[in-house]
């Protein structure tokens, strides 16, 4: 098992630094796990998919429920929405996680790379995405279709993982017909919830690298308010324009990984 004495102090400060950076904009945007995930697998090549998955589920436990908190005093989403949403979210990572102690490492970049590049591509053709509330389904409906966003992108979370902020918000903006507001409030407490479940399990299998986990969750946390401040001073647009340099960085770079190496 890889732990903190094991590896370099500057793969050590590179992963701490990813931590902070990947907090800062999940805070703001989501998809905060599209930094942090790639950057673990660059920082930890010897490292296993179940132990890269739940060490970077420790450290955004810390940035998610900071994010959380915070939506959740200032925007205060609607809790018949917002609770079986989580506990669905929950269960699914929980089986998602399960499923991740089986992918072998050959699998996983490439599958990262193929969300990195879906991501990017969809962020950059949506700039408008959210910018107003009109709901799609009434009453029971609208739960259910809550709740299937919930056992989805959970499975998703647990099984893979990184974006799972912005598929949340997006299933929400775009299925469920939130604005970008409510939408990100609602993720970020189903977050805390597939943050929990994913690391349930994963702990039962002894993957996860604990003091490590801790730091970067540290660190993921002062990025994650930080990043709150950033948003009402520079507004989404100067995060969206980060968020798309950084991605495109990561891609280009484990493409590399992929294809030439």
């Amino acid at each position: 098992m890889v732990r903190v004495p094991d590896i370099s102090t500057w793969t050590l400060i590179f992963l701490v630094l990813a931590a902070f950076s990947a907090g800062w904009i999940d805070a703001v945007v989501g998809g905060g796990g599209l930094l942090q995930l790639p950057a673990m697998l660059l920082g930890l090549p010897n490292a296993s998919p179940a132990q890269i998955l739940s060490t970077n589920k420790i450290s955004s436990l810390f940035g998610t429920a900071t994010s959380a908190v915070t939506f959740g005093v200032k925007v205060r989403p609607d809790k018949r929405t917002v609770i079986p949403l989580a506990i669905l979210a929950g269960l699914g990572s929980a089986a998602g996680a399960l499923v991740a102690t089986q992918i072998p490492m050959s699998w996983f970049k490439p599958i990262v790379l193929v969300l990195l590049l879906g991501v990017a591509i969809y962020t950059a053709m949506k700039p408008t995405l959210g910018a107003r509330t009109a709901l799609r389904f009434d009453g029971r409906e609208h739960y259910l279709a809550a709740c299937g966003v919930g056992v989805v992108i959970g499975f998703y979370d647990g099984a893979v993982g990184p974006g799972t902020g912005s598929f949340l918000i997006f299933a929400l903006v775009g299925l469920l017909g939130y604005n970008f507001l409510q939408a990100s409030a609602k993720a970020k407490i189903a977050n805390v919830a597939t943050n929990l479940g994913a690391i349930g399990i994963f702990a039962l299998h002894g993957a996860p690298l604990w003091q490590l986990g801790l730091i970067m969750g540290a660190a993921n946390m002062v990025g994650g308010l930080l990043g709150a401040r950033t948003a009402v001073a520079r507004g989404s647009k100067f995060v969206r324009v980060v968020f798309l340099v950084v991605v495109s960085g990561l891609i280009l770079r484990l493409g590399y990984d992929v294809f030439f190496s």
